[in-house]
């Protein structure tokens, strides 16, 4: 874990005026740190001489305003510094939904929820640790031990040279155990985010666990992550009281070395009063910086390893980057999917990390209007080739181009805007019944919503629903069926009339009757002229008039096998 990642100030400038506040304060802070002890220091001296009260009144009234200057000080670096925080955590959750939108589900579908919404909330929650005490904290112990040193060593060197040997060792043991406290701290990061994202998943497949009386199985999983989490969050803690520990001796035992030889020098004659005043008040402001910045290491450190985390993600390039610099730069052109076909030639995608490639020199055309069945068994390439059509994902090398234009001249959003898309697992928004209907087009009217019902065969079983088209769902949907659940997505293909329709084995996971059902208002949106549809399922479907079957294999497209023979009664 760094003291202060350089990635931060990117993703910071909202914030930049507050942190250059809490900075400027920090640096006022030192300044009063002199003050405070020269006045006191004098004060002292002059009481110790005689002075009368009335000559001391000014040097105590600066010193009650350079106190009260200090307190202000410190109270306006720590609201600045949750302002700052503040605005840096809602920028990183912004950009850390936006790149997540941006990398798609090919890399969503590596991730666990669950985690991305720990970090995005309880991890960057944390940093008000980091913003608040650490980072000011900071700040002090850069200026004020160099102020303290050069200001001691003008009035005894003696002393500065002391402070000036003895000063590195509190930074070298908080470093020491610094990494032994980033390794725990990261683990514990680590338990906290499978805990969050594994008790999301249990908490949303709960249904199917008790079903199939899996649910305290998965109850032991959660109390023995659990266990491991509260283990390493103690052994994190024992970490930071012996780094507090440490620091505080080697600071006292350095502050004590100084008061030790003052003192001496001090009985000698060989240092004026006043002066050993100033170097005995001077010398622990000295260590105390580098002690709290030490302790304030440690209790903003998960927020410290949460914001690395989201800069990491933040960091991995978009499918676009990956585009030639023309490409990306000039991506202003247009098609017309009702009237342009699709081409692919020598297309071959491969995933990082894998040694074959999911599709391996495709070649393909597709024409407007052409109902396609594309076939293959499980990790052929099927969903690869949607994912390229969708443009979730970039070729490696190949080519697509749209009626004879690079598909990467046209923006994303205009593409996908002519583009309905019906996955395994559509995925239903808490909301109203229409409100999921009309998530491809929402300014449709209520007319054009149940007309899409219906040719989806869904309008009888909403109008059964308590409150019809306006019944609210609840997140996924899980009071529907598998089938009515596919239905509604069904009805936001037609709905959208999108020229190209990508079907993602649509009846995956039902019963066959209602694996039935799906293919009848399927074959009717097949059916339609005006749509170019394309449809991935594990059977060929061959009787539905004009398509054409393809096959992958290994992701190659392969010779479709002719159909067995009937035989002959």
């Amino acid at each position: 874990m760094k003291a202060f990642d350089p990635r931060l100030p990117r993703h910071a400038r909202a914030a930049t005026g507050a942190l250059l506040v809490t900075i400027v304060l920090g640096l006022a802070a030192t300044v009063l740190v002199l003050a405070q002890a020269g006045l006191l220091a004098h004060a002292l001296a002059a009481a110790a001489r005689g002075s009368a009260p009335a000559a001391l009144s000014s040097t105590l009234l600066a010193l009650v305003l350079v106190l009260a200057a200090r307190a202000a000080v410190s109270y306006g670096g720590e609201v600045a510094a949750l302002r700052a925080a503040a605005r840096i955590k809602s920028q990183l959750r912004r950009a850390l939904a936006a790149r997540s939108l941006a990398l798609g589900p090919s890399w969503l579908s590596g991730q666990r929820a669950g985690e991305i919404t720990t970090l995005a909330t309880t991890g960057l929650d944390a940093l008000d640790a980091y913003f608040a005490r650490y980072l000011p904290q900071l700040v002090l112990a850069c200026c004020v031990p160099l102020a303290v040193l050069a200001r001691v060593t003008a009035a005894d060197w003696i002393s500065g040279l002391v402070i000036a040997v003895t000063l590195p060792l509190v930074p070298l043991f908080g470093i020491l155990i610094g990494s032994s406290a980033k390794a725990r701290t990261q683990r514990q990061w680590q338990l906290l985010a499978r805990l969050g994202g594994h008790f999301l998943d249990v908490v949303e497949g709960l249904p199917t666990l008790k079903a199939f009386g899996r649910a305290r199985a998965q109850a032991e999983v959660i109390r023995t992550v659990t266990g491991e989490h509260r283990t390493a969050t103690m052994a994190a803690l024992r970490i930071t009281f012996l780094s507090a520990l440490v620091l505080e001796l080697a600071a006292a035992l350095a502050t004590a070395l100084v008061a030790v030889e003052v003192g001496l020098r001090l009985l000698g004659g060989h240092i004026g009063y006043e002066t050993a005043l100033l170097v005995l008040l001077l010398t622990p402001e000295a260590y105390l910086p580098l002690r709290n910045v030490g302790a304030q290491f440690h209790a903003s450190a998960e927020g410290a390893v949460a914001a690395q985390r989201a800069l990491d993600i933040l960091d991995i390039p978009s499918p676009a980057a990956n585009l030639p610099a023309t490409a990306t730069a000039t991506a202003t052109g247009t098609a017309d999917l009702r009237t342009q076909p699709v081409t692919l030639t020598d297309v071959v995608l491969a995933y990082p990390g894998r040694r074959a490639a999911a599709l391996d020199r495709i070649s393909l055309t597709i024409s407007p209007g052409e109902r396609i069945v594309l076939t293959g068994p499980n990790g052929a390439g099927k969903s690869s080739l949607l994912g390229l059509l969708l443009r979730f994902c970039e070729p490696t090398s190949g080519g697509i181009d749209v009626g004879g234009s690079d598909l990467n001249a046209i923006p994303v959003a205009e593409w996908r805007r002519q583009i309905a898309w019906v996955p395994q697992s559509p995925y239903l928004f808490a909301g109203t019944v229409a409100d999921n209907i009309a998530l491809g087009d929402s300014r449709a009217t209520p007319a054009a919503i149940r007309r899409a019902a219906r040719l989806a065969g869904a309008e009888d079983f909403i109008d059964a629903l308590p409150g019809g088209f306006g019944t609210p769902l609840p997140e996924r949907a899980r009071t529907l069926s598998a089938g009515q659940r596919q239905r509604i997505a069904l009805a936001r293909a037609f709905l959208k009339d999108a020229p190209l329709v990508l079907l993602d084995e649509p009846t995956a996971h039902l019963d066959p009757h209602g694996a039935r059902q799906i293919m009848a208002v399927i074959d009717t949106l097949m059916s339609d002229a005006g749509r170019t549809v394309l449809l991935v399922s594990h059977s060929q479907h061959a009787g539905i008039p004009g398509t054409r079957v393809l096959r992958l294999d290994h992701g190659r497209l392969v010779p479709v096998p002719a159909p067995a023979p009937v035989p002959v009664p």
